[in-house]
């Protein structure tokens, strides 16, 4: 399997035996301008890993590469850069989950992180699912669903963004 998702518009940030691998819905059309992920200004990503103590310092999307040596990775469910992620078919998420498991079955990280409960709901036909660590295993991987960073998910300021986040490298 080919680490840096050549066919892809944003490259995966993957290695071998990761403690996380954060897996966003699918990239922004401004992360794939840019080549990095979570590069939209209001994400609140960077600062969460950081805030949650999974890295020494807040990161600029432009570090995400970095990312392995901190043990993390990331990547997406789908591919496909969109305005919003609802603009992404039932169709498209039930492709890239399948894609996902396989990424993961490959690299083995210990805890996969899908952020968003209804990316995961609708791409893994979990509808009930809520946030948190899930009965199954995606890939052989212990599988958490977190909530997405973006700026428009107001639910979760970044104080909770943090807990969560920096919980996520204990359950593996």
């Amino acid at each position: 399997m080919e680490g840096g998702g050549a066919a892809k518009p944003l490259r995966d940030v993957v290695a071998p035996d990761l403690d996380v691998l954060f897996c966003g819905i699918n990239p922004s059309l401004m992360s794939a301008e840019r080549g990095h992920h979570f590069a939209r200004p209001g994400n609140r990503f960077w600062p969460a890993l950081h805030l949650g103590g999974l890295t020494p310092r807040q990161f600029a999307p432009d570090e995400d590469a970095t990312l392995p040596r901190y043990g993390l990775g990331i990547t997406n469910v789908v591919a496909r850069p969109t305005r919003t992620a609802a603009e992404l078919s039932r169709a498209e998420l039930r492709e890239g989950a399948a894609a996902l498991a396989e990424l993961v079955a490959w690299y083995r990280p210990r805890v996969l992180a899908v952020l968003g409960v209804t990316a995961w709901r609708l791409a893994f036909d979990r509808p009930r699912a809520v946030l948190g660590v899930q009965p199954e295993r995606v890939g052989g991987a212990v599988t958490c669903v977190a909530p997405n960073p973006s700026g428009l998910n107001a639910h979760h300021q970044l104080p909770d963004l943090a807990r969560r986040y920096g919980e996520l490298r204990r359950l593996g």
